[in-house]
């Protein structure tokens, strides 16, 4: 293991799926024995779009639950709840005051869900209403990484633009104040799969499309079974030897599942014009039930001590804590501010 860190966190916005998992929680699990790893469950960055209080709180202690149950080891990592660390919140204000105004304009992802808000105009749940902390997503994600001197982040391509800033503010907060103190964290370029939607693989996997356009990683198997048997797999315009996008998503999920001896004889009868899709569908269901059966066992198993997922919530904590408050005493004493 190296002493470089690795920092990345996900938003507790519901259950975890397939696309979740072998985008994210999977490298995750691998990284914890290579890397000095800090992952967390990002609440903070939940509360920028509409939400309901009851809702958000269970998704983010069941979400604490899920990565525990996917592998995440805090003997092996610090896997957290970011709104326990209130450093999270006094770097991002420093942080804002360090950003550019015209950094955050031009970021992707604000103008892409403001204009999504801003067509629910008669949803009595959001009213059209776009929040300041959207605007400002960009910052507290920089603070995140920086708080515990991140040098590597490993994120999808949809993110990739929020971590470049996050190397500007570390460059200008540097430059600013006269030290090499933050690094610029960079990109952990790892052979991710790319899973599309069941649906529509045209577009990527999210809940937000629908529930018809996921897997659910803990779903019951007649649930994964008939998400899987709807799959998209050809329009019938697919050119003789080529493959179509549906099933080239079937068989990405085999290879996530790492089935890709089956993949490549799937693929090969594809390709030769041998187009059967009912028993890809099924070796598809068969290796995700697989995996479902084992995370779900898993997490019944930790959820059923809710005293100690509470007591382990607070351990984890602690140990983000010890490291976050060194990096905010060194930043008030080369920002101005008194210490404590």
């Amino acid at each position: 293991m190296d002493n470089k860190t690795v920092f990345s966190g996900i938003q507790p916005t519901g259950e975890l799926h397939v696309g979740n998992y072998f985008g994210a929680v999977k490298n995750w699990v691998r990284l914890q024995d290579l890397h000095r790893c800090f992952f967390c469950v990002v609440d903070m960055h939940s509360m920028t779009m509409p939400y309901d209080v009851a809702v958000f709180q269970k998704n983010t202690e069941e979400m604490f639950v899920s990565l525990l149950a996917c592998g995440l080891d805090p003997k092996r990592c610090t896997v957290f709840i970011q709104s326990m660390v209130p450093q999270h919140a006094e770097l991002n204000w420093i942080l804002s005051c360090v950003a550019s105004y015209g950094d955050l304009t031009r970021q992707i992802q604000f103008k892409e869900k403001s204009e999504q808000l801003a067509a629910t105009v008669d949803d009595p749940t959001s009213g059209g209403f776009i929040s300041a902390g959207l605007f400002n997503y960009p910052v507290l994600q920089a603070a995140d990484i920086l708080l515990y001197h991140g040098a590597y982040v490993p994120v999808g391509r949809d993110q990739e633009q929020h971590l470049e800033l996050s190397r500007v503010i570390a460059r200008r907060f540097n430059k600013q104040f006269g030290r090499d103190y933050f690094p610029e964290p960079k990109v952990l370029s790892t052979e991710l799969p790319k899973l599309l939607s069941l649906a529509d693989p045209g577009k990527k996997m999210s809940k937000s499309l629908g529930e018809k356009h996921v897997v659910p990683l803990f779903g019951e198997e007649r649930v994964i079974r008939a998400r899987v048997r709807s799959a998209i797999t050809d329009s019938g315009e697919t050119p003789e030897g080529e493959l179509s996008p549906g099933v080239h998503n079937l068989l990405g999920l085999l290879r996530a599942c790492d089935l890709g001896d089956t993949a490549a004889t799937f693929e090969n009868q594809f390709r030769s014009g041998d187009r059967k899709y009912a028993p890809l569908k099924d070796a598809v269901a068969d290796a995700l039930v697989a995996l479902s059966s084992g995370v779900r066992a898993r997490r019944a198993e930790i959820a059923a001590d809710r005293d100690a997922i509470h007591k382990l919530m607070h351990e984890t904590a602690d140990q983000a804590r010890t490291v976050a408050a060194q990096t905010i005493t060194d930043v008030r004493r080369l920002v101005g501010l008194p210490q404590r």
